[in-house]
């Protein structure tokens, strides 16, 4: 088994001769078995790189590889649920659920499919995927995915159609496999706050180029929340700066010990961190070392 999930070397992707670039000099690594949130604003290419990522599309340049092999070789080791979550409308929730296991009889862990599904779904196995809601075909996709048993758990945005309620519930049972398995799950959200207690792995997309990547905690202590006098930060990297009358709050990068000119420093939480880079996408990038690849090093 490798020890490397994802790795990324200048990968770009652009639809069409002429088209915009979705992608472009990507490079990152995602050590294996880790919980790793994926945040960006719309149309930042974070979809993009989860299907190349499961072999769905082919870089236009540089290169993808998932789990020590390109991706279309590791595809029975890797579990991918769309955003659209793509299932047959014809077919019956039972019929989806003997599709999954006729595809995948090595690997099917029927168990957690039918916990899912049905203990704590209550789907009816008799009902057309057509027929059900959007929280009910969500939980049919992530059964097949669970049920193939993964080594790589690709989610783009699983979580949007369920209530509060299902969601805890199934972000629990997610949670529960990872840590079971060793499963590498990549998740990407608009709700920071819905994966700030599960992740420990953080990507940052914006303009099609990953912004931030590493370790959660890494990332959280590389940054600091500062308030006060208004004054001078540097040589500090300031992220983002607000003035209220005579009073600054900055979220910094420090560049060496801090003195009197942070003021009041705290940690800031993951959602002031994302924030403040999506609202300010020209911020210098930070890849932290276990994201860091020999093609392309980070910015300070």
């Amino acid at each position: 088994m490798t020890n490397t999930a994802i790795e990324a070397a200048g990968l770009g992707k652009r639809f069409g001769r002429r088209g915009s670039w979705a992608l472009r000099e990507c490079s990152f690594r995602l050590p294996a078995g880790r919980v790793c949130a994926v945040f960006g604003p719309n149309g930042a290419g974070k979809s993009t790189l989860l299907s190349h990522a499961a072999g769905v599309l082919a870089p236009t340049e540089g290169s993808l590889t998932v789990l020590g092999t390109h991706p279309e070789a590791a595809r029975e080791r890797i579990a991918y649920v769309a955003q659209n979550k793509p299932l047959y409308p014809q077919l019956t929730v039972a019929q989806t659920l003997r599709v999954g296991h006729d595809l995948n009889t090595a690997r099917w862990d029927a168990s957690v499919v039918d916990q899912i599904v049905y203990d704590a779904g209550g789907l009816d196995p008799k009902a057309r995927i057509r027929t059900l809601s959007g929280g009910q075909r969500t939980r049919v996709a992530l059964a097949l995915a669970l049920g193939k048993r993964p080594e790589l758990l690709l989610l783009d945005e699983p979580m949007a159609d369920l209530d509060p309620l299902a969601r805890h519930e199934l972000m629990g049972t997610l949670m529960s496999e990872a840590a079971q398995y060793g499963t590498t799950v990549v998740m990407s959200s608009h709700v920071v706050a819905e994966l700030e207690g599960s992740c420990d792995y953080v990507l940052l997309v914006s303009g099609g180029q990953v912004r931030l990547a590493g370790d959660l905690e890494d990332v959280l202590a590389a940054h600091t929340l500062t308030t006060g006098p208004v004054r001078d930060l540097a040589p500090h990297t300031v992220v983002e700066s607000r003035t209220t009358g005579r009073q600054l709050t900055a979220l910094i990068r420090p560049q060496g010990p801090l003195g009197a000119e942070a003021g009041h420093a705290t940690a800031p939480s993951l959602e002031e961190l994302v924030l403040a880079h999506l609202r300010h996408p020209e911020a210098p990038a930070l890849l932290l070392a276990p994201a860091r690849t020999s093609a392309k090093e980070p910015a300070a």
